[in-house]
């Protein structure tokens, strides 16, 4: 049987974020090996996975194709960091192909799933000051729930706002079960 996974702020690359975000790794490449181990420990190959962003940071020719060793059908809602995102400020009309070329089917920045919404942001909340990105925050008017990333280790869930990204969620991707349990929950 098949399963539904949902992850985002890999960060592959960034050695910054392990600082930032007090990851338990000594190094990028720790954490680069450690972020796709835990990724193909839950992920099958049949599986199917969305990304809600910031995949990878840095030189995106060395970090980005660490996708393709990651299992599953990976779809990706571009978040902040992610260079085929329209907001990025060094997005380029090829970056969208490098993307889909490590193996990424890219959706909408805002995607619907059922009565979930799914967006690299939160309606409100960062992963550290104000809000940023004010004109790419969705709203929760019409939805059971926001699953989103961006926040980093701030929160797991904040009212109807689902976080899934890697720092709440030990390092790997969290399974649709688990979300609607969360989510169930808070209703």
């Amino acid at each position: 049987m098949m399963g539904t996974w949902f992850t985002s702020d890999l960060h592959f690359g960034h050695e910054r974020i392990i600082e930032l975000c007090n990851r338990p790794f000594a190094d990028v490449t720790e954490m680069n090996e450690a972020l796709i181990d835990l990724w193909n420990s839950c992920v099958d190959q049949g599986d199917t996975v969305y990304v809600l962003g910031d995949v990878a940071m840095g030189k995106i020719a060395e970090t980005l194709p660490l996708v393709e060793l990651l299992r599953g059908t990976k779809y990706l809602v571009p978040g902040n960091h992610d260079r085929c995102w329209s907001g990025h400020r060094k997005v380029r009309p090829a970056d969208r192909e490098i993307y889909e070329r490590v193996g990424f089917k890219i959706l909408e920045p805002q995607h619907v799933y059922g009565r979930w919404l799914l967006c690299h942001f939160p309606q409100t909340g960062d992963s550290y000051g104000s809000d940023r990105y004010a004109e790419h925050r969705p709203q929760l008017t019409g939805y059971k729930a926001i699953i989103h990333g961006h926040v980093h280790n701030q929160w797991k869930a904040n009212a109807r706002q689902i976080n899934v990204g890697v720092d709440v969620w030990d390092y790997a991707p969290v399974h649709l079960d688990q979300l609607l349990e969360l989510v169930d929950s808070l209703s």
